[in-house]
């Protein structure tokens, strides 16, 4: 199946590694040219080069916490790629912890980054996309159901999810897609991470392995093939909508 992204652009944020970085990976095997970012220089240099650098891929430093950052990626992105058809926001999750044990400073970090970090990008890029351009959010399962001791997560994500739903309102008769990605267990360095914090980090991998139909934690290239489905072209009559990838871990019809 041709997703038709020869020769179009996407910026990808948080994309040095894990989800961001296959998405990225999938997005160039099929022909697209990226712009990935993420905060540490290094990582971006060792990212960008493992896809294949210029033309195919570029690589620039970012935090989205900082109010100067969405511009400058936007400005970068056109200038790098040609073109901007699209972008995959993704943003480091918050600090782990529970409603009250998560500090203040925390919870005013997450919502800098995560939710108006997100914002200012997508107001930043609106209106250098054309029809049949592409914005998605890197969510997570929390949209649904709460994720134990990721509280901040928990209280950030659903509201994103809401305002991609918004947006996918606003910008639909201008032909822009606006969409979430809710991934599940994926086996990332966050997620193997989570579990090593656990007392008993194997056994805390097969309880959850065990609540997945598909008993086992999906690999981030699943994950990146249906990020690069639905910025293509091939998904054009999908928009507002929020897509678990999560070998069916979530139970409810919505």
């Amino acid at each position: 199946m041709d997703l038709g992204l020869g020769g179009r652009g996407y910026l990808l944020t948080g994309a040095s590694r894990g989800l961001g970085f296959a998405a990225a990976r999938a997005l160039v095997d099929d022909g697209a040219r990226v712009l990935v970012s993420s905060r540490t220089p290094d990582s971006v240099a060792r990212a960008a080069g493992e896809l294949g650098g210029p033309p195919h891929a570029f690589g620039t430093t970012a935090d989205l916490a900082d109010p100067a950052a969405a511009g400058r990626l936007v400005t970068e992105g056109r200038e790098q790629l040609g073109r901007l058809d699209g972008a995959l926001v993704s943003v480091g999750g918050p600090a782990p912890g529970t409603v009250l044990d998560s500090s203040e400073e925390d919870w005013r970090a997450a919502v800098d980054s995560v939710l108006l970090g997100t914002l200012r990008l997508v107001r930043a890029l609106v209106p250098v996309l054309g029809e049949g351009a592409a914005i998605g959010l890197v969510l997570s399962t929390s949209v649904r159901e709460p994720i134990p001791h990721l509280a901040i997560s928990n209280g950030l994500r659903p509201g994103l999810a809401m305002t991609a739903k918004s947006l996918a309102t606003e910008l639909g008769p201008r032909g822009i897609r606006v969409f979430g990605l809710l991934p599940g267990r994926i086996a990332t360095d966050r997620i193997l991470d989570i579990d090593g914090r656990s007392a008993d980090p194997d056994a805390a991998r097969r309880a959850a392995e065990a609540a997945i139909p598909l008993a086992r934690y999906g690999r981030p290239e699943e994950f990146g093939r249906v990020a690069a489905f639905c910025l293509s072209p091939a998904a054009s009559y999908l928009t507002g909508v929020m897509l678990p990838v999560d070998g069916g871990m979530l139970q409810g019809l919505w």
